[in-house]
């Protein structure tokens, strides 16, 4: 890049080409301006040292970010004003991450288990085990009866309930579905109070009409089953059918109870939070007049929370969601709370970037203001620096992200279950997957001291890589951590090693 700055002062060496750079995709401004002097694949040249381990890897986002904006952004003897503005310096900092994780993968493979088919993490040892195998469709998500029996959504539109003799059993009778792209049957969870009042709810991509290609929405239910049959359906949360959309991504959706302090209206006795991603349509994840890119509470009747964020700004305006709790999100796929009641979700950005978040209530969450990915297509796209993208906007940071991306799906809290703990060492920590990125990780967060209301990150390990696309993670009531799977499809669970 233009301007050297030294290794021991930043732990970036940034280096000068003789003419201002017109190109726009990130390897071709990386090609322009730092190749001549870092390599292709930042691996060093010219008398400057790799930037792909040591100092350069240990930076942050932002000091890295600083780092390669040279005297534009760190007061150096260097003004890039007129070669890269902000975004195509951030384009530069997400594709030399992008090397840099190549690098690791390279040099440090995948988490793989020792000749016993024992895998040594932080903490644990453990074992992995198929649960499930014959009979799944795109399996997209698992959860469990009060009995132990698995209920399982694939994503082309069945429910499977689990068979005392340990067979799935498809039920008849549940909603039709929008099964295009990324859409279908998603998400299913049992009430808390199963065993008294026997109500499951789904979560699934509706449509208007009959045609496949009529507009979609997310959609809750709520229903029982009754002698393999799907019966006494109820919606929880449907859209105004003006606001269903014709893509076919970014659906979220994952439904997570949290019991209530004091009695709800009528049946209610918990809230039920659930996000939907923004569909493709990025502006609408700021617009409180639409339903996409938001985080929704509800009770688990379906009525609206009195105290929820907006409900006064709807009685202004009949347009705005009383449902919305935050908003700001591109594509939430990953939905968990801590026994405290801290709500966490795991988000897709684009081309880098996705994010684990507190969610809290009435917060912005960024998206598109904000984004430490950039273009599909390689393009610049912004910076995720409110300061830089978003001056003047209160945008909520995440405690931490992927970059590369990962495809964020599926996330639990590891604690024990009914039938014992299997992983202490491991309790309250985030276990979270990814699709694109075929992982399973675990993360470990603190109070920030320095921050109050903040999470401090203090550990994070892969896990598992490269089993398939990770579609859900679920803490099963044995305490062991399940994995659904796909490509090929399937359920595993990660056991202790004795």
């Amino acid at each position: 890049m233009r301007g050297m700055r030294t290794l021991a002062a930043v732990g970036l060496g940034l280096c000068a080409c003789a003419d201002p750079c017109a190109a726009q995709r990130v390897d071709e401004l990386w090609t322009a301006n730092c190749a001549s002097c870092h390599g292709a694949r930042g691996a060093g040249g010219a008398g400057v040292g790799t930037l792909l381990e040591g100092p350069a890897v240990g930076r942050s986002e932002r000091e890295t970010f600083d780092a390669i904006g040279g005297g534009k952004r760190a007061g150096g003897d260097h003004d890039f004003s007129a070669t890269l503005n902000d975004e195509q310096l951030w384009g530069v900092t997400v594709h030399l991450r992008e090397l840099q994780a190549q690098a690791r993968r390279e040099r440090e493979g995948s988490p793989a288990p020792d000749d016993a088919g024992v895998y040594r993490a932080q903490r644990h040892a453990f074992r992995v085990e198929t649960v499930l195998g014959e009979g799944l469709r795109t399996p997209w998500s698992v959860d469990f009866l009060p009995d132990g029996r698995k209920l399982v959504t694939n994503r082309p539109g069945t429910l499977q309930v689990e068979t005392e003799g340990g067979r799935l059993l498809e039920v008849r009778g549940t909603p039709r579905v929008r099964s295009r792209g990324q859409g279908g049957l998603m998400d299913v969870a049992p009430h808390p109070s199963f065993a008294e009042n026997g109500w499951i709810y789904l979560a699934f991509s509706d449509k208007l009409e009959a045609n496949d290609r009529s507009p979609g929405m997310t959609k809750i239910v709520r229903g029982r089953i009754s002698r393999g049959e799907w019966t006494d359906e109820q919606t929880v949360f449907e859209a105004d059918h003006d606001d269903y959309l014709p893509s076919d991504i970014h659906f979220g959706c994952r439904l997570v109870f949290q019991e209530s302090d004091g009695a709800g209206p009528g049946s209610a006795t918990h809230y039920l939070y659930f996000p939907i991603g923004e569909r493709g349509f990025a502006e609408h994840a700021q617009d409180l007049t639409r339903p996409n890119g938001k985080v929704h509470r509800l009770w688990d009747t379906g009525g609206v929370p009195a105290d929820n964020p907006f409900v006064e700004r709807a009685r202004a305006d009949a347009g705005v969601y009383e449902s919305i709790w935050s908003y700001g999100h591109r594509n939430p796929q990953g939905l968990a709370m801590e026994a405290e009641g801290v709500l966490w979700d795991t988000e897709h950005g684009p081309r880098g970037g996705d994010e684990v978040n507190v969610v809290e209530r009435g917060r912005n969450y960024g998206w598109p203001l904000v984004s430490f990915g950039i273009n599909y297509d390689g393009d610049p796209l912004t910076t995720p620096f409110p300061d830089v993208s978003a001056p003047g906007e209160e945008i909520a940071m995440p405690s931490a992200i992927w970059l590369p991306s990962v495809g964020a799906c599926g996330l639990d809290v590891v604690r024990g279950g009914v039938e014992g703990e299997a992983f202490p060492g491991w309790r309250g920590d985030l276990i979270a997957g990814g699709l694109s990125g075929a992982n399973v990780d675990r993360f470990r967060f603190e109070a920030d001291a320095s921050s109050p209301g903040e999470r401090r990150l203090v550990e994070r390990e892969e896990l598992l890589h490269g089993m398939g696309r990770v579609r859900d993670v679920v803490c099963g009531p044995d305490g062991s951590i399940y994995v659904v799977l796909n490509d090929p499809d399937r359920v595993v669970r990660l056991v202790p090693a004795e």
